[in-house]
């Protein structure tokens, strides 16, 4: 599978894990149930989707772990509007580099 076909994927992944969490979250809040059940079927469509990829499981999960976690704090900052401090951006820089390194160690 090609480096543009498995980012697209693990990218829609994160975007249905983290969105499906996100409606989840809205629907405890405003207390409507139909929501929290979409945001369900959502978060486990991620499953299947991040599981597209077909690569170890240790090393799948290790990489996708960045695309989720960059996904979260734009989710995060764009669309609940909070203030994301420095110590949050360097961290999530660090994951991301664990990502690479995951991505481009032995074995792969």
């Amino acid at each position: 599978m090609h480096a543009i076909v498995w980012s697209i994927l693990l990218a829609l992944a994160a975007v249905m894990e983290v969105g499906g969490d996100a409606v989840i979250r809205k629907g405890l809040v405003d207390r409507r149930h139909g929501l929290v059940a979409l945001g369900f079927l959502v978060v486990g469509g991620y499953g299947v989707v991040v599981n597209l990829v077909r690569w170890d499981f240790s090393r799948l999960l290790g990489v996708y772990v960045a695309f989720f976690a960059v996904t979260a704090v734009l989710f995060g900052r764009v669309l609940f509007r909070e203030a994301v401090p420095a110590s949050t951006w360097v961290g999530l820089a660090l994951i991301v580099v664990g990502g690479v390194v995951i991505q481009l160690g032995e074995g792969n």
